[in-house]
């Protein structure tokens, strides 16, 4: 009763203002040598991510290569941040990458999952649990878990709030440290900016240590007024804890213009402690060819063209 007093007493978000942020941004002009740091910034915080059911073991291992050598004319390109895939496919991700995996190398790749019956979140916790386990014990050091949105919409705050503890706790190794929990809202199907903000603080509440706007399979997916009311949430809570939460917006960001953009909210918004792959992430599989591509542009004055860079 408390949690959903709590939560129902967070001010109203104002959407007309969200929107118009969220323009400003768009309209803002990047200089040349900001531009350059920008898509290395960006690329260095993909989650590449290929969550298909035909994802083979071949298939995740070529996206492993791609994360390590995200430009194949430069070597001295960023590596991407994470390689994010379905749990069955963790073990095979983690042999690609090799000493380049997080586990052996402070800069390596992480490897995350996502779990709790993804996307839908239509499971048994029993099932969710196993799920989270499953991919922790194969070695998954980030899991993206998705919140029962039928429960938050039809009012059942406090046991969304308990879900998200027990996969947290899920999350645990046996060496007592936890793969990174990011919590995906799917904003999509909250309806509202005001449901935006309430599951948004509902989650670090719970102790999410990122939140994600979508799961990428519903429309729409991350927009940059949904952004804004998510980064204001982490902001806010750092200011009043002094504890840093991520936020991750995915699904629809494919260009390196839009990218760059997401940048400047998040350092307007949060604020530029955020602009680091520890606390701002994209989910994205088409978006790192385009960054790329723009990258390739900045540094040799010409497009390589599509040709050098793999198709997804």
């Amino acid at each position: 009763m408390a949690l959903r007093r709590y939560l129902s007493g967070l001010p109203a978000v104002d959407a007309v203002g969200a929107a118009q942020r969220a323009a400003h941004f768009q309209t803002r002009s990047i200089k040349t040598e900001s531009k350059i740091w920008g898509l290395d910034t960006a690329i260095s915080m993909v989650d590449l991510t290929t969550l298909e059911g035909a994802d083979t073991p071949n298939k995740v291992r070529t996206l492993a290569h791609k994360a390590l050598f995200t430009d194949p004319l430069d070597p001295t390109a960023p590596r991407v941040a994470a390689v994010c895939v379905y749990g069955d496919r963790v073990a095979d991700v983690i042999d690609a990458l090799g000493s380049a995996h997080l586990s052996t190398d402070p800069e390596g790749v992480a490897v995350a999952a996502v779990a709790t019956a993804f996307p839908s979140g239509r499971a048994s916790m029993r099932v969710k649990i196993a799920d989270t386990e499953d991919a922790v014990a194969a070695g998954a050091d980030e899991i993206d878990m998705v919140i029962d949105r039928g429960a938050f919409l039809s009012g059942r705050i406090g046991e969304v709030f308990d879900q998200i503890v027990q996969v947290k706790e899920a999350t645990k190794r046996p060496d007592g440290s936890h793969a990174h929990l990011k919590v995906i809202l799917e904003t999509g199907e909250l309806q509202t900016l005001d449901n935006v903000r309430r599951a948004s603080q509902l989650a670090i509440l719970a102790g999410a240590d990122f939140i994600k706007t979508s799961t990428g399979k519903v429309s729409p997916a991350a927009t940059l007024p949904v952004s804004v009311v998510m980064l204001e949430a982490v902001r806010d809570w750092h200011l009043a804890t002094g504890e840093y939460v991520g936020f991750k917006p995915a699904g629809g960001i494919r260009s390196a213009k839009d990218a760059l953009r997401y940048l400047v909210a998040v350092a307007e918004t949060a604020g530029e402690a955020w602009l680091t792959p520890n606390l701002f992430r994209f989910g994205a599989s088409s978006l790192l060819n385009d960054l790329v591509m723009q990258r390739q542009k900045m540094t040799t004055g010409h497009y390589s063209g599509p040709n050098y860079v793999s198709v997804d």
